[in-house]
Order: C-alpha cells, then sequence, then structure tokens
C-alpha cells in the first residue's frame, strides 16, 4: 500500500463530491421540465420526436401504465437486438465477415444489452459486427441507462408527490434523459477518451507481422472499431460491456491512467447526483446527502479491504527464494495492468461493481480471494452502493423504506417517510423486491453445482475458487452488472439461458414492485412530523440504513460466502490452491 494509492482514493471521491451537487440540480431541472442551456438546441428535436411518435407529452400515467409502457418499450428493442445479431452476416458495415450469432447467444446478449446487464459471453471483436456494435449494443447502453433513470425519477416522484395516483410520463422521461443527460456528457467524454489514444474508426483490422514468429504463427490481427463512442456511454450509463474482450483493460479502451480515472469517475457521476435530485426533488436536501453519506461509508469499506487484500503477497509465493519474495513485494499483480498497479486495480474493481457498471481494467478470477470477494459483496448488497444508472438509487430507496419501518419497530409507532406513512402493503413489496434476488442467484448457483456435465464443465478451477465463479455469475447476472470472474466458459447452453432468465428477473420482475410502491406512497396524504418521528436526514439514520444493507446481505449470503472465498481465504494460507 502506498501514498500514491491512497492519494487517488482520496482524489476519487473528492470530484465525486464536488461533482454531485451540479449534476444532480442539472436533473433536477431536466426531469421537472424547468429551463436549461440546452433546450434551444435539444427543445426542437424533443417536440419533434413527439409529433412523429404520436406522445402526449402532457399527459402523466401510473404506475401500472408507467409500468407497461417500460415493458413494451424493452420488448421491442431486445427483439431488434437480437434480429440484428442473427441477420449481421448479411448487413452492412461488417468488413471482417463475421457470422451470424448463434440463437442461444444472441438471446442472452440482446436481454443483457436490454437490462443494463451487459453481460458478454463471447469474444467481442471476433463475433460482433461494427453495425451490431453500433446499433444493436451501443444503443442499448443509452436506451437502458435511460430506463434505469426514468424509473428512480418515477420513485421520486412517488415520494415527493401527495394525493395523486400519477408518476409522470415514461415516454417524456426516457426522452429527456437521453438527449439531456446521457447524450452531451457522452459525447464531451467521447472526445476526452481519444485524445488519450482511444480508437474511433470504421476501417477494417489490421494485420501485423511479428518480430518473432511463434510456432508456425507470424501475423497478428489487430481489431478497430468505433470503440470511443461505446466506452463514453458504456461507463456513464453503468453498462460495462467491452469493445474488446478484455475490456477496459485493452490498450484501444483505456490507454492511460487519465483516461482510466476519467472511465472511473463517469461510472460514480450520474448515481452520485441522483441522490441529490432526491433531495430537491422531495424538498428535502439533507436527506439526499444522508443517502450519499450511507454510499460512501459502504464504497470505502468496499476499496480499503481490496486494496488491503491485493497489497498482499501471494503466501505460497512469498519468501520461496529471494526473486519471487521481491517480485511480490509490490502486492498481487497477476491479472493486473503494469500501467495501473495495485491500488488503481482494486480501486476500479470496487467503482465498477458498487456501480452495475461491470467494465473491469483487471481480472478479478486472479485477484486474492479476499480481493476477489469484494467485487461479489458489493453485487450481493443489492447493487446499491451508488448503483447502476437509476436501479441504484430506487434499489437504495427500497431499503430506506425497510429502515424506516425497522426504526418505527424499535419506538413502537407507525413508521414514516418524508411524512408518508409506511404501512404493511408498503413493507410487502419491499420484501418482496429484497427476496427476488437471493431466490435467483442462490437457486441457479445450486442448480448449476449440481449439474456436473452442465454446470461444473464450464469450469476451470475445482474447489471454492470454482463454486466462486459459479456464484459470482449468477449474482452478476442477477444484479445487472455484468463483470465477470473469468474463469467460467458461460457461452454454453446451459449458462446463456439461465443467466439470461437471472438477468431479466433481476431487472423486469424487481422493478413492478418498486413501482407499485412508488404509486402507492404517491396517493398517500401527507402527514406532519412530530416528536416521534424518525428523522431522515442524520447521521444516524445513514448509520442505521447502512446497518440494514449489511446485515440484509450479511444473513442472506454469509453461508456462500464462507464455502468460497472465505473457505478458499483460509485453504491459501494454509498451502493449498486451485
Amino acid at each position: 500500500m502506498s501514498l500514491n494509492g491512497w492519494l487517488q482514493i482520496a482524489v476519487f471521491i473528492l470530484l465525486i463530491l464536488l461533482a454531485a451537487k451540479p449534476m444532480g440540480s442539472y436533473m433536477t431541472r431536466v426531469f421537472a421540465r424547468r429551463h436549461t442551456w440546452l433546450d434551444p438546441i435539444l427543445g426542437p428535436c424533443e417536440r419533434l420526436l413527439y409529433r412523429v411518435t404520436g406522445v402526449n407529452a402532457d399527459a402523466e400515467m401510473d404506475w401500472r401504465e408507467y409500468a407497461g409502457a417500460m415493458l413494451i418499450f424493452s420488448a421491442a428493442t431486445l427483439l431488434l437486438t437480437y434480429a440484428i445479431e442473427r441477420m449481421q452476416h448479411w448487413l452492412p458495415l461488417n468488413p471482417q465477415g463475421l457470422a451470424n450469432v448463434a440463437p442461444d447467444l444472441a438471446l442472452n446478449t440482446a436481454i443483457s444489452f436490454t437490462t443494463n446487464t451487459n453481460w458478454q459471453a463471447y469474444v467481442p471483436e471476433s463475433t460482433m459486427s461494427y453495425l451490431t456494435q453500433m446499433l444493436g449494443l451501443a444503443t442499448h447502453n443509452f436506451w437502458s441507462a435511460a430506463v434505469g433513470l426514468a424509473l428512480a425519477i418515477a420513485f421520486v416522484r412517488g415520494i415527493a408527490r401527495k394525493e395523486t395516483r400519477l408518476l409522470g410520463n415514461f415516454w417524456v422521461d426516457l426522452t429527456r434523459g437521453t438527449l439531456w443527460v446521457l447524450l452531451p456528457i457522452s459525447a464531451v467524454l467521447a472526445l476526452a477518451l481519444v485524445s488519450q489514444g482511444v480508437v474511433q474508426n470504421l476501417r477494417g483490422y489490421d494485420t501485423a507481422k511479428l518480430v518473432e514468429p511463434q510456432k508456425g504463427v507470424a501475423t497478428q490481427t489487430i481489431a478497430q472499431g468505433p470503440v470511443a463512442s461505446q466506452e463514453a456511454i458504456k461507463m456513464l450509463g453503468t453498462n460495462g460491456g467491452g469493445f474488446f474482450n478484455t475490456n477496459s483493460a485493452h490498450p484501444f479502451e483505456n490507454p492511460t491512467p487519465l483516461s482510466n480515472f476519467l472511465e472511473m469517475l463517469a461510472i460514480f457521476l450520474i448515481p452520485a447526483g441522483l441522490t441529490v435530485t432526491l433531495g430537491q426533488m422531495t424538498g428535502s436536501p439533507r436527506h439526499g446527502w444522508a443517502v450519499l453519506g450511507a454510499m460512501c461509508v459502504l464504497w470505502l469499506a468496499g476499496v480499503l479491504t481490496c486494496y488491503w487484500a491485493e497489497a498482499q503477497p501471494n503466501p505460497l509465493l512469498h519468501g520461496v527464494n529471494q526473486s519471487v519474495s521481491a517480485t511480490q513485494s509490490g502486492g498481487n499483480m497477476e491479472g493486473k495492468e503494469t500501467r495501473f498497479g495495485v491500488a488503481t486495480s482494486a480501486l476500479f474493481a470496487t467503482v465498477t461493481t458498487d456501480a452495475s457498471c461491470g467494465a473491469v481494467n483487471g481480472m478479478h478470477d486472479s485477484f486474492t480471494p479476499l480481493g476477489g470477494m469484494v467485487p461479489m459483496v458489493n453485487i450481493l448488497l443489492g447493487e446499491v452502493v451508488f448503483g447502476g444508472v437509476g436501479a441504484g438509487l430506487y434499489g437504495m430507496l427500497i431499503f430506506v423504506v425497510m429502515t424506516v419501518f425497522i426504526a418505527g419497530l424499535m419506538v413502537g409507532r407507525t413508521p414514516e417517510y418524508l411524512g408518508k406513512k409506511i404501512e404493511a402493503y408498503d413493507v410487502q413489496l419491499a420484501m418482496l423486491y429484497l427476496l427476488i434476488f437471493p431466490l435467483m442467484i442462490l437457486g441457479l448457483s445450486a442448480v448449476s453445482v449440481l449439474m456436473p456435465k452442465l454446470g461444473l464443465s464450464s469450469l476451470a478451477n475445482a474447489g471454492p475458487h470454482g463454486l466462486t465463479e459459479i456464484l459470482y455469475a449468477y449474482t452478476s447476472a442477477t444484479g445487472n452488472n455484468g463483470s465477470a470472474f473469468a474463469g467460467l466458459n458461460a457461452n454454453t447452453h446451459w449458462y446463456n439461458y439461465s443467466l439470461g432468465i437471472a438477468m431479466f428477473v433481476g431487472r423486469f420482475l424487481m422493478i413492478v414492485p418498486m413501482l407499485a410502491i412508488a404509486g402507492n406512497l404517491a396517493g398517500k396524504k401527507s402527514v406532519p412530523a412530530s416528536a416521534g418521528t424518525f428523522p431522515v436526514t442524520t447521521p444516524l439514520f445513514a448509520i442505521l440504513l447502512t446497518g440494514v444493507i449489511v446485515i440484509v446481505g450479511a444473513l442472506t449470503f454469509f453461508p456462500a460466502l464462507t464455502l468460497s472465498p472465505l473457505l478458499e481465504h483460509l485453504m491459501l494460507h494454509a498451502g493449498k490452491s486451485f
């Protein structure tokens, strides 16, 4: 562990905190349809789009209509992407002549990008054409992020509004989130990435002659493509799907420490800003800061643990001989880029799994057992530590509902949240939301472990590390994260279909109870605060919220963790590896 590493971590979170208020205030104006400096450019585009599609921008929806519109849009875009993948060989912008994508892989990928998971069970540069990358995948990076953003705003409106059944207009929220938030920032970020060396072109792949041919191989194919434009929204929209197989470890996606830092900032920018939007739209700015404070505490715990674990030498190598000992003195560099090092790799792994992004600049499969456990635990907590664009906020608000309910039980009175009474119906829906998550992860992991030919045959490692690979895959899929442990061959019929189901359920079946809560809250009367009201604007609330998140995650998943990374850690120090 070094001073340079600590400074990078400190500067990163400081910049996120400084950016949260202007970003959150801007999004408040966008979704309240107040004037912004982009209105003269984007206003006419918005009105033309509504006129062409027949959308009545002034008509609002209740939670059922809002959910229905979201599901229709998601289904249509999913089918579009599936069709493009299945026909890409006959479509233009395919200079390498890549074949059509297999049905099971095409369905898995279409679900993956529709749900903002961006799980990739394939090598992108040898599987997807430029047209598929741009029209099928990059567009979903905008759409899925904008859907999450719209859903979060709808939930916040449900908290803020009184005695109404209306949560806004999905089509308007989707349009404004795309045009006013995602597109402008992505354009600026893409140009910044190009300045650092991220490629952006449509030419065919290059062929280079090897200076030292190996075993009859004299040339190397160097993939090209429109990378910067996809990389920007991949990070800003917390998507994570890479243009290349090695994702953000590839020098064409992430060539310099500055590009790496900009990409991490982009991941947290909107989720952090949404907490300020929450405070402003509900009329309680301090509540938004309290929620952000809880997120920061959980993030800090994760990054410190991961950094510490990766800074330790491998106990099986340390001290074996002088040269190995000297190599290991800098920590565990296996699976990491030397241009980033231990500190930045640990920070990136924590950020990307805190925010359901899934982008990686190092291989989590090569982390130490405890270092690799941190990214998985981040997802197991519900992807609420900043979380994905929109999805992180509404997931956190579910925990807020549970927190005020528990606080109400402590004092023996009906719990209240910002003037709304939290009743049995709200708690039942919140529990439904929270129970779907472990049911999918643990259920599908158990089935895979019990099927040697379908589940275990794809493993690269045995023992607890192999269990970690399976558990991480279903955790990442259900949590709509998309990162992988990389030791699991997921491009099989079983994993393509089962992970596709996990991604679909983890997105859409959890959205429905969330919107039902929002609709129920919007219809309630506001009650004045009293001496017994638990304040949700204090450090005490942030501490209780953090505790509820950790306890729910620990009680649910701790038994599984003891059989995977925790057991592997103990066995590693006993001299056994897998």
